[in-house]
């Protein structure tokens, strides 16, 4: 074995099972790699996201990058939780204490509660007008104007998301973007991720498209989106208040994902938005370096 390389682990996250919920990559001590060798580890390891973690800057503070295979990203959600519940794991951070995980976007805290690790937003929802309307979501997805109810919005909590409400899970599971479309009507936007879902009230289905490598590629579980959504329906409900979401992702893709969200306004209408999940440790690697 080359004397240098960089030992990662797997994990599946928004699971309690292996080979379910979103695969992970974590190398937990990536102190000092470059941002071009990160970029092409994650190429290779082609997941979803790969994180890299650096030294901590204080006790239970980590800073961390989050790559998918042709970008970084300031913030995504199942690597936040993955990461947390592997430092954890592995002894580097402390389970009684807050976590915090310095992100591009900012600093997300994480916290544990049984088998879940829940982390806040670092920053509140945002929300705006969308490239799509019923007519052209439809078109891109396939379907009948009458199975999107909803105009489709764009929100973010440092991540946009074209969020898409359709009629029922029978459609969720029908629903196939098209790419010219998509070239057509979202990549104009530059929010290049829909997130389609389905409200049952506080149980949701839901399913992730974005871009990735030139092609159109299908996530298992979205915690950022998550973010988004829920912050969008609590802007619905009226005066303070705490609402609870379930949000079911990958089961079209035999990854089936359990996302919790939640959200808290106070008086003052100030919104706190909780992202949690399980993760299950599944395997680790190195990768060396042959440069």
């Amino acid at each position: 074995m080359p004397p240098d390389n960089h030992r990662y682990l797997l994990l599946d996250v928004f699971s309690g099972r292996p080979f379910a919920g979103n695969p992970l990559a974590v190398f937990p001590e990536a102190e000092g790699m470059a941002e071009s060798r990160m970029q092409a580890i994650a190429n290779e390891l082609n997941l979803s996201e790969t994180v890299f973690v650096g030294t901590p800057t204080a006790k239970n503070r980590f800073p961390i990058r989050i790559f998918t295979p042709s970008t970084e990203l300031p913030f995504a959600g199942h690597p936040t939780v993955g990461t947390a519940h592997l430092l954890v794991a592995l002894g580097m951070a402390e389970r009684g204490q807050p976590l915090t995980l310095q992100a591009r976007v900012g600093d997300l805290e994480v916290r544990f509660e049984d088998d879940l690790a829940y982390f806040t937003t670092a920053q509140p929802v945002e929300i705006g007008v969308s490239s799509l309307d019923r007519t052209t979501a439809a078109a891109l997805l396939g379907l009948a104007p009458s199975q999107v109810i909803a105009t489709p919005v764009v929100a973010s909590c440092g991540l946009p998301f074209h969020l898409i409400e359709l009629d029922s899970r029978e459609t969720l599971a029908q629903a196939q973007p098209s790419s010219p479309r998509w070239l057509q009507h979202v990549s104009p936007s530059h929010v290049e991720q829909i997130y389609l879902y389905v409200n049952d009230g506080e149980a949701l289905n839901a399913r992730m498209f974005s871009t990735e490598l030139g092609g159109l590629h299908e996530d298992p579980a979205t915690g950022s989106a998550a973010s988004a959504l829920a912050g969008f329906l609590a802007t619905h409900r009226e005066g303070p208040g705490h609402w609870q979401w379930q949000i079911e992702q990958g089961i079209e893709m035999g990854r089936a994902s359990l996302i919790l969200a939640e959200v808290r306004r106070d008086d003052a209408g100030a919104m706190t938005i909780r992202i949690g999940g399980q993760a299950v440790l599944i395997g680790e690697g190195h990768v060396y370096s042959l440069s």
